[in-house]
């Protein structure tokens, strides 16, 4: 075995130029109903994302066809993907039916592909990932979230919200209560942003990997073998 590693350059871990703009969070939720409650808790952590100073969009997947019923071309997919290539973080927040994610939220992760052309929409970006629930506190949804989140090579941050009877939780206008709860989703909240302050900037540095250096070395090698021939 060759113990030989490629060069790490660590100086990618201090960018030339700090970012100046808001961190731009991206935030998507997992139903369609008129009063959805994962839709209001992603509201409200919108509203605490912006008092922290981030730069905040949320999308609405009402009118995204299911995965491979419409081409890629289609208006909201190709909004979906604008805005994953636009945020530096995003915020993840699905009901839970029947012990899992919703198909609404599901829906929206298979559109967004794991690399299009050399460019990985969301390798290195922060997440943070929240559930609601009809009943009792659950944390499957987030589990599976976070399955997902590593799947799209993402930096989903320790923290989670889980808001049991969420029916409960939020007033006529649709905003959430005083409760623990909802201190729980400022505390996830914040701690997206210092992740996201933290690595937007290092993404390159963070996701390098042996493997794929290797791979691009071994790419490049026979390229210029081929030229000398």
């Amino acid at each position: 075995m060759n113990d030989d590693l490629p060069n790490l350059d660590l100086e990618l871990l201090t960018p030339p130029n700090e970012s100046s703009h808001k961190p731009r969070i991206l935030l998507l939720y997992g139903s369609t109903r008129e009063r959805s409650f994962s839709r209001l808790l992603t509201e409200e952590a919108a509203r605490i994302l912006r008092l922290l100073g981030a730069e905040t969009v949320i999308f609405d997947p009402s009118g995204l066809p299911l995965p491979d019923a419409a081409p890629s071309e289609h208006p909201k997919v190709q909004q979906l993907r604008d805005l994953v290539l636009w945020s530096e973080g995003q915020v993840w927040c699905s009901p839970e039916r029947h012990g899992s994610m919703s198909a609404v939220f599901k829906a929206q992760i298979d559109w967004i592909p794991l690399t299009m052309g050399a460019v990985r929409p969301t390798q290195g970006k922060t997440l943070a990932v929240m559930q609601v629930c009809g009943g009792s506190q659950s944390f499957n949804t987030v589990n599976q979230l976070r399955v997902l989140g590593r799947w799209m090579r993402m930096l989903t941050i320790p923290n989670q919200s889980s808001v049991p009877k969420a029916f409960m939780e939020f007033d006529e206008a649709g905003r959430m209560k005083p409760s623990s709860y909802y201190d729980r989703m400022v505390d996830v909240m914040e701690e997206l942003m210092k992740f996201t302050q933290l690595v937007r900037g290092r993404e390159t540095f963070l996701v390098d990997r042996y493997s794929e250096r290797k791979e691009s070395a071994e790419e490049l090698s026979k390229r210029v073998n081929q030229r000398s021939i």
